[in-house]
């Protein structure tokens, strides 16, 4: 281990399998003492350092036990860009791995039953699409509920003030859509990709709309059912299993919304995708389109976009907010308001992490140790993607043109509640 970080300029905190901590890196250790430790429960992680400089090959040994975070765990990955480069001669990469080779492990949690790894998805077809929103979603309702918030709202919550709870603030989310599409009582409004209901009963219970939602996810349909029965909302609010390709008919709603659920269409499928929700306006109808976005064009394979789709979101894909514009630009949308939201999904991220962090007990009663660490992780992670600019996310609103052009409120005082 000294040999693999003795060319690192910070430091790290290491224990050992047999007992031993290491203080590595050339830096100082901090006066309170490092901010976490790394503990290697098995040689298999010193392997795993070797194979390449490949941290997926860590996050690997983390899933399977052989490696836990102890402290920090948000300072902890911000080594990974520094794994990335490590670099041994050969023969000491030979002389380390023989005498990892005979040196015992400690016990790692058994990861026999833990199915980790995503479907692959290569077309975006219906099918795939169904198979992978299965993957993610369908998770468990009951582990979802442990670190969401009471509406299960499973996107990027609005802390509009200091110090809002998570509950508050994804309360703010919904209502400052509902207020960006100008919702009016008696509208139509469709709903794609609406989880667990959140949207829909909002929307109806405190704009009178009658609200229609679609997912892909048996489990979230189930929940989102039960919910809207129990708000006493069915007369007004209905959802249902359907691919946004098999939208019957055509002007059937005032107002649509996306929340979260584009990046999983795939870029190839994003013509159609915009195409499909501009048939589904009326004339002047106003879209609410609200998603991930990446800095670069396309969805090269890189070590971030490898762990998503290898471990988390099989079918994800992220393209430019320009791209999206362009996309939504030729389906005949006018752009009314664009929006970003980068800093309120990396809150609301490390919401979520602390939230499932608090249960993990409770966690482990519906998935394994092996799931409960990609949730962990890749949350985290995505909340340090979002701080450093690596991903962003925006709302944008737009309209289905009519002759004469579409009526537009000269200020953006109607998007917030009065006061």
């Amino acid at each position: 281990m000294e040999r693999l970080f003795r060319a690192f300029s910070g430091h790290v905190s290491v224990r050992l399998w047999d007992g031993r901590t290491l203080a590595l890196g050339t830096g100082q250790v901090p006066p309170e003492g490092p901010p976490f430790t790394l503990f290697c429960r098995t040689p298999n992680v010193v392997r795993s350092l070797l194979g390449g400089g490949d941290p997926l090959r860590l996050a690997d040994a983390y899933f399977r036990g052989e490696l836990d975070i102890e402290g920090d765990f948000f300072q902890a990955l911000s080594l990974k860009d520094h794994v990335q480069v490590l670099r041994l001669p050969w023969q000491d990469r030979w002389r380390v791995l023989l005498t990892t080779l005979r040196m015992r492990s400690a016990a790692a949690f058994d990861q026999a039953k833990a199915s980790l790894l995503a479907p692959q998805v290569q077309a975006h077809s219906k099918e795939e699409n169904r198979e992978a929103i299965g993957f993610h979603y369908d998770v468990s309702n009951d582990f979802y509920r442990l670190w969401l918030d009471e509406r299960m709202v499973y996107s990027c919550a609005y802390f509009e003030r200091a110090g809002m709870t998570l509950e508050q603030a994804q309360e703010a989310k919904l209502e400052h859509i509902c207020r960006k599409l100008q919702l009016a009582p008696g509208e139509r409004l469709l709903d794609v990709g609406c989880g667990w209901g959140a949207l829909v009963m909002h929307a109806a219970r405190h704009h009178g709309v009658s609200a229609h939602g679609i997912t892909l996810s048996e489990r979230q349909l189930q929940e989102a059912r039960a919910r809207i029965e129990a708000a006493r909302l069915s007369d007004r609010v209905t959802v249902e299993l359907r691919d946004y390709r098999d939208l019957p008919g055509e002007c059937a709603y005032d107002k649509v919304s996306s929340i979260g659920m584009f990046e999983h269409v795939g870029l190839k499928n994003l013509p159609v995708y915009f195409e499909t929700l501009f048939r589904q306006l009326k004339p002047g109808g106003l879209l609410l389109n609200h998603g991930i976005t990446h800095y670069t064009e396309g969805w090269d394979k890189t070590l971030s976009t490898e762990f998503i789709n290898r471990y988390v979101f099989p079918d994800g894909q992220l393209d430019t907010v320009g791209n999206i514009q362009r996309h939504m630009e030729r389906a005949d949308f006018e752009i009314l308001d664009v929006e970003a939201w980068r800093p309120h999904y990396a809150l609301t991220l490390r919401h979520w992490v602390a939230r499932l962090e608090t249960h993990h007990a409770q966690a482990l009663a519906h998935v394994s140790e092996a799931t409960y660490r990609v949730w962990r992780l890749y949350m985290a992670a995505c909340a340090l993607e979002f701080e450093s600019g690596d991903i962003g996310v925006y709302q944008l609103l737009a309209a289905r043109r009519i002759a004469g052009g579409t009526p537009v409120p000269m200020t953006r005082r109607h998007m917030y509640p009065p006061g």
